[in-house]
């Protein structure tokens, strides 16, 4: 079994570093199984791509194809147009595609008009917000999908109501949740946490980087200048995503608490989070690397594609507004965190049931 693995963003290589081991496991037992990595070049600034491929252990990619950014529908065309050559010089039996980026979608849709079988990795998940663009590449790639791997019951049951085979469906658990337990020994403190002071629990971690907080300046100066107020005498680090930092410019905020730095790398960031009081983000990932290291999230959107996070683990929806966000924190002041669990099949096995399946599917 030739397998082709397309990773194009942060996210994704955090979710193909497992799978991707899992393979050489199965090669090492004797397995007729291999791979060919591309790395279609979605990230490329450095924090957010190489730093991933050194601190996980992922090989280098056979090739990238360097599209790097552009509207959605212009990188979307460019990972097309490059992943068809790359394809049509390299066959394979398998495209598997992890996620919901522009890559995902993109090299899914090239598979299938190749006649090649497309597998997706965490398949299923739904927001139900159309203006998301991952969303729309959630929907499109899970359209043309032959194997589905989910982290979760509700993601086969959105599946199922798109109308896919239930044979093809594969609850396997969270392969973001193998590479946290595969690197937990190997996390390590950033060069700025003495420089800063922190100390375990007296610190929360911010990110941002949904259009719906940053795109507008003024309402994410806002935006800041109240979690700035909001957390009392605790800091506040903010690896500050590229394009948020460039929509502040030189803004002086006048701010005492929160503490830009660049974008972290694997280890670091898990680092901070794992020994953070709270959490304050827009991501959906980070909700679920949250939820089993039992650290309280506050996820600023008004909806989640991870309900498992909010109902059995550590996340708390608060909507957009400060106003939101500051009732929720308060509550969570009072009150301390709620009790919550692991969801199923979140126990760092996830990529190895994977291989296993496709093994069984030739």
């Amino acid at each position: 079994m030739k397998i082709t693995i397309v990773a194009g963003a942060r996210p994704n290589f955090i979710k193909i570093a497992p799978i991707i081991k899992a393979i050489e496991k199965k090669q090492a037992e004797g397995a007729k199984i291999s791979y060919r990595l591309v790395h279609t070049g979605q990230h490329y600034d450095k924090n957010l791509s190489d730093t991933f491929f050194q601190e996980l252990n992922i090989p280098e990619p056979n090739v990238n194809l360097e599209v790097k950014s552009g509207s959605q529908s212009v990188q979307t065309a460019a990972i097309m147009v490059a992943f068809e050559q790359e394809l049509l010089q390299n066959p394979c039996d398998l495209v598997l595609v992890v996620g919901d980026v522009n890559s995902t979608m993109a090299c899914a849709i090239v598979a299938k008009k190749l006649n090649i079988k497309v597998t997706h990795v965490e398949a299923g998940i739904r927001s139900g917000d159309m203006t998301m663009p991952e969303e729309i590449n959630r929907i499109v790639t899970d359209s043309i999908t032959d194997y589905f791997f989910t982290t979760s019951i509700w993601a086969r049951e959105n599946l199922l109501k798109y109308g896919a085979d239930s044979s093809n469906i594969h609850f396997v658990g969270n392969v973001m949740i193998d590479t946290l337990y595969q690197n937990l020994a190997r996390i390590s403190a950033p060069i700025f946490w003495n420089e800063f002071n922190l100390e375990t629990k007296n610190y929360i971690i911010l990110t941002l980087h949904r259009p719906s907080n940053v795109d507008e300046e003024q309402s994410l100066i806002q935006l800041l200048q109240g979690i700035d107020k909001m957390v009392g005498d605790k800091k506040v680090i903010f690896p500050i995503h590229p394009r948020t930092k460039a929509i502040l410019g030189e803004t002086n905020l006048n701010l005492k608490n929160i503490v830009f730095v660049e974008p972290q790398g694997y280890l670091n960031f898990m680092f901070l989070i794992k020994n953070s009081f709270a959490v304050i983000t827009d991501s959906g990932g980070i909700s679920e690397e949250t939820t089993v290291l039992g650290i309280p999230c506050f996820t600023m959107r008004n909806n989640t594609e991870r309900p498992e996070t909010e109902t059995i683990g550590t996340n708390i929806l608060v909507g957009t507004s400060i106003e939101n966000l500051n009732k929720m924190f308060g509550e969570f002041l009072k009150n301390g965190p709620r009790k919550t669990g692991i969801p199923e099949l979140w126990d760092g096995n996830a990529s190895e049931r994977i291989i296993d399946i496709l093994l069984s599917k030739k």
